[in-house]
């Protein structure tokens, strides 16, 4: 997967392959140095020749600065290729995850998504950007210094070539057995981030009803099985390190038992015998530092698959053929639910066997109790889940053939709760649309009485909007109209808030309300389906259908129905609206 997000990189990967060579050289160099200068001083004791000395002394400080520059150009290519590869990464998973079915973001808290998309992609960048550095960078090094050591002494080569098999092997090993803890540390951070985030989402309802106590409980019981998992992965992780580290003192002892040896028998100078050590020490660090990459490499691991699983994870909702909808956006259709059936789990049943017809231009007012299945009717219409049984129409034709940003397109949502997004208010109307001019904007804006708001806004329509924040219920509401006029589609949805407002706003909505359906005689006729909560919005329909349990109740003319006493839509009359519909 990583290779995908490397390929466009070839220019970062061709100069960071230089400054790992060039460094690599670099260092094999110094050991080599010091090694001529410790043996001039020796062999020529008082006599050695001090400008030869003080030649190979800036010379060695000359090739340690120029390490430390071929460092840093090391880390800066490192850190840049890292990151724009997974930067790159997370973005294809965000287009990825919200491409998702509905079902799919229902079973899944905001909070998973988000750790799955920013907190394991962020690991990977963290790993990946010192990937190439230490473990590569190391593994170069490694295989420069026994090439080295080789052709210095074969004996030495072979002594530690046999200490890196063995350090190699028991460090991969050790992060065999430990890779399992760090996917139980990613999951539990999933699960805390997931536990987190929706008790923020419904703080309010926390504190009316007193569940501070059982929160803070439960926390408690997350966190513990955080610190578990956290504790369990570290101590699997802190072997690698002891055992790095104990393996460093055996290299490091092995040199030096060898080059005693080799010096007693006169086969090594102490020169040499330094160079080895040098070389022993050197050796070790990257193995070290490998060490520490393994450990990092179970995290990274663990990321890794939780993004393949949900890159494995497509939606079964997919794009039908075209039915040849372009340029219809603006026609009012007929809309039809034949034979509908539907269950978001297989034992319960949401919507039974339901037939309903909406004629083009015309408005269908749906009512029925909390549950009946409203919701999921106009779910099904912009196919935000398939039925299991029958079909959903516009004009006879079945949606499923349609693709979904025709279909969607052809639509317009109104809902209680409106959805505003850290950004201008040109973004906010428009749902980023940069097609859409701003005179247009402004015009519609001010048609719905949103004017004089606008004109209070210090930017204007670049005004940034704060999610959840910045506008009161009612004008949160003329913004969702706002959304659909700009839109401008032949079918509009309509859940209307059922909570109350003040009357000046209220009539605001009221007036929206009528130049949407074209009651007002300025506007066209759109097919709309209502959910209605008041009486108001209900007289405005062409036709009523009342639902119960999933199941079509009763439907038929508005006005034939309330002038039928014994039709449920007049009981519901005599009843109250508002009361029976709660």
């Amino acid at each position: 997967m990583l290779a995908v997000y490397l390929r466009p990189e070839g220019r970062r990967l061709a100069a960071l392959a230089v400054f790992l060579l060039a460094g690599t050289a670099v260092q094999l160099a110094s050991p080599q140095i010091i090694r001529t200068f410790i043996d001039t001083a020796a062999t020529g004791g008082a006599d050695a020749p001090l400008e030869r000395l003080w030649m190979l002394a800036g010379l060695f400080i000359a090739v340690t600065i120029l390490a430390q520059l071929l460092q840093i150009g090391s880390t800066y290519f490192s850190e840049q290729l890292g990151w724009s590869a997974t930067n790159r990464m997370r973005q294809d998973l965000a287009t990825h995850a919200l491409h998702l079915d509905m079902a799919f973001h229902t079973a899944k808290s905001p909070g998973e998504l988000i750790e799955r998309v920013d907190g394991d992609v962020a690991a990977l960048a963290a790993f990946f950007s010192q990937f190439i550095l230490q473990i590569i960078g190391g593994a170069l090094l490694l295989a420069g210094i026994l090439i080295v050591l080789y052709l210095q002494d074969w004996r030495i080569g072979v002594l530690l070539t046999g200490f890196a098999v063995v350090a190699g092997l028991v460090l991969h090993a050790i992060r065999r057995i430990a890779g399992g803890r760090w996917e139980r540390l990613r999951e539990a951070w999933s699960a805390f981030s997931g536990f987190l985030e929706e008790r923020l989402a419904g703080l309010d309802d926390v504190r009316a009803n007193g569940g501070g106590p059982h929160v803070m409980r439960r926390m408690g019981e997350v966190n513990a099985e955080l610190l578990d998992a956290n504790v369990a992965a570290a101590r699997r992780g802190h072997w690698i390190f002891l055992t790095a580290s104990a393996l460093f003192s055996i290299g490091f002892g092995m040199a030096l038992a060898l080059g005693v040896w080799l010096f007693q028998r006169g086969e090594a100078s102490i020169g040499t015998v330094f160079m080895f050590m040098q070389y022993a020490g050197m050796m070790s660090l990257p193995i070290m530092l490998i060490g520490q990459q393994l450990q990092q490499f179970q995290a990274a691991s663990a990321s890794l698959n939780r993004i393949r699983d949900l890159r494995a994870i497509q939606a079964e909702l997919t794009d039908g053929p075209g039915v040849g909808w372009e340029g219809r956006r603006t026609d009012a259709p007929a809309v039809g639910f034949e034979a509908l059936t539907f269950a978001y789990r297989a034992d319960t049943p949401v919507i039974r066997g339901l037939d309903l017809q909406v004629p083009a231009g015309e408005v269908m007012g749906l009512l029925g109790r909390t549950g009946s299945g409203k919701t999921t009717l106009t779910r099904l219409l912009f196919r935000l889940y398939d039925p299991q049984g029958g079909a959903v129409t516009l004009d006879g034709v079945d949606i499923r053939g349609a693709r979904l940003a025709e279909l969607r397109g052809r639509i317009g949502l109104v809902t209680q709760e409106v959805q505003l997004f850290d950004a201008s208010i040109r973004d906010n109307a428009t749902l980023f649309d940069p097609a859409i001019p701003d005179a247009r904007i402004t015009e519609v804006l001010e048609d719905l009485g949103l004017g004089d708001w606008l004109s209070r806004q210090s930017s204007g329509l670049a005004t940034v909007l704060r999610a959840g924040g910045g506008l009161s219920a009612g004008e949160a509401q003329l913004l969702a109209f706002a959304r659909v006029f700009l839109k401008d589609p032949g079918l509009v949805v309509l859940d209307e808030a059922s909570s109350r407002l003040d009357p000046a706003t209220d009539q605001l909505i009221e007036r929206a309300l009528d130049r949407l359906l074209g009651a007002d005689g300025t506007g066209r006729r759109r097919t709309a389906i209502i959910i209605a909560h008041k009486l108001s919005t209900v007289q405005r329909a062409d036709r009523i259908a009342i639902l119960d349990q999933g199941r079509l109740m009763e439907t038929g003319r508005r006005a034939e129905l309330e002038a039928d006493p014994e039709s449920a839509y007049a009981r519901l009359l005599r009843t109250g609206l508002e009361e029976v519909m709660a």
